[in-house]
């Protein structure tokens, strides 16, 4: 099994580049499971409180919207140089 070494590059502009989008990532997942269980509760409040008033929908999708835009700002990227390879390949392409 290779192991990796990151004594001599914690402080390298890659190294902190992924620590960053990793951190960004973490930071989505802990706000998916914090929406679901909230979520999963006013679910199931609005099903023995209420008669067949879903009162839980308005913030189930007005949530959901917001944790949409965050997963998009986190993964919706496209990879550095996605411009560059685009144009040579028009440039091909003649």
């Amino acid at each position: 099994m290779h192991q990796t070494d990151f004594s001599d590059t914690t402080h390298s502009p890659d190294y902190l580049r992924a620590e960053r989008r990793v951190t960004r990532q973490v930071g989505f997942f802990q706000h998916l499971a914090i929406y679901l269980l909230v979520n999963a509760a006013l679910l199931l409040s609005s099903l023995f409180t209420t008669h067949h008033h879903w009162w839980s929908a308005g913030p189930l999708l007005g949530w959901g919207i917001g944790v949409l835009f965050h997963a998009l700002s986190v993964f919706g990227r496209f990879p550095a140089g996605w411009k560059r390879a685009m144009i040579a390949r028009e440039l091909r392409r003649r």
